[in-house]
């Protein structure tokens, strides 16, 4: 079986390795175009870019696959299927066309539950306590094909959406080794999805970790651990912006308005108030300094009982 692999972060990369590791014939792997990364913008390649040149396996990149130059390297490496995990990009109709056996897309989430491509984030953001991950067919829709097989995972209690990620990824990687074996058997399920149960949520941007104060005081957390690593949530002081890494739920009733900083010392760290409860700041970044615990921060920088977060700074 001739196969070509296209995917791109780090989440694509255990995928990859599985089907080089079992000595699947992977004929090419397609990837987003090298990005501009760090303080310097210095070009670096993706993630699964990486791993091809290691193997030896030709890498190709296009902004815009779909485009007459991607469909014809598509074509000219002949593949039997093609295999997906967060590439990044909508495949057309003429591509999905080409590798006779289909596209199986490994994606992050219980199918038809969290559409989209940030699945793992939403479902931390909007308190799911269950995530895992879907194989399935690709059509012309957004993660609408077919369902090969499920595998549900449960979120931690206080886990991130980056160390979610990390462990969904190695989980998808074998649920795509088992799906390819039942195919090659004809054992693999099929089923269409309910369209009338299906969410669907956006593409992640930097205003999306804006903290709203006006909030639960839960509902911020999630918020906290979904955006983290990126874009990281942050709320604004005046004409700064701090980013908020860790933070607890407490169930502090306050006459305050949200936003208002209710407690903020060395000893009992920093409390903000909510729409419901307080928020409890475990870790933070000041501007211009690095990531630190709360209680670290107030020691070199005494804040004030009674300020408010959540101006209209821009970050």
């Amino acid at each position: 079986m001739r196969i070509v692999f296209m995917g791109t972060p780090e989440f694509a990369v255990p995928s990859l390795a599985a089907l080089l590791d079992a000595g699947r014939q992977v004929v090419g792997v397609f990837c987003q175009p090298d990005r501009p990364k760090g303080r310097g913008k210095a070009l670096a390649a993706p993630p699964v870019k990486t791993l091809a040149l290691e193997r030896n396996i030709p890498v190709f990149q296009f902004e815009r696959l779909r485009k007459p130059e991607g469909v014809a390297a598509l074509r000219s490496l002949a593949p039997d299927l093609v295999v997906t995990a967060a590439f990044g990009q909508i495949l057309s109709k003429t591509l999905l066309g080409i590798p006779a056996m289909g596209t199986v897309n490994v994606h992050a989430s219980l199918l038809p539950a969290y559409r989209g491509p940030a699945p793992i984030n939403w479902a931390i953001m909007l308190g799911e306590t269950v995530s895992g991950i879907t194989t399935m067919l690709t059509d012309a829709g957004v993660d609408t094909g077919d369902i090969l097989l499920r595998q549900p995972v449960d979120i931690l209690p206080g886990e991130a959406a980056g160390e979610l990620a990390q462990r969904l990824a190695p989980i998808g990687a074998e649920l795509l080794l088992r799906t390819l074996d039942a195919m090659e058997r004809g054992g693999c399920p099929r089923i269409p999805q309910d369209h009338a149960l299906a969410t669907r949520h956006p593409m992640l941007h930097k205003e999306t970790g804006r903290i709203d104060w006006s909030a639960p005081a839960k509902s911020i957390v999630d918020l906290i651990r979904g955006v983290d690593p990126w874009p990281g949530a942050f709320t604004t002081q005046v004409t700064d912006v701090y980013k908020i890494w860790r933070a607890e739920a407490l169930d502090i009733s306050a006459s305050e308005p949200p936003g208002t900083v209710l407690c903020a010392d060395a000893r009992d760290g920093l409390v903000i108030a909510t729409g419901q409860g307080a928020l409890g700041v475990l870790a933070l970044q000041a501007p211009g300094a690095k990531r630190m615990s709360a209680t670290d921060y107030l020691r070199g920088h005494p804040m004030e009982i009674g300020i408010r977060f959540g101006g209209e700074v821009e970050a």
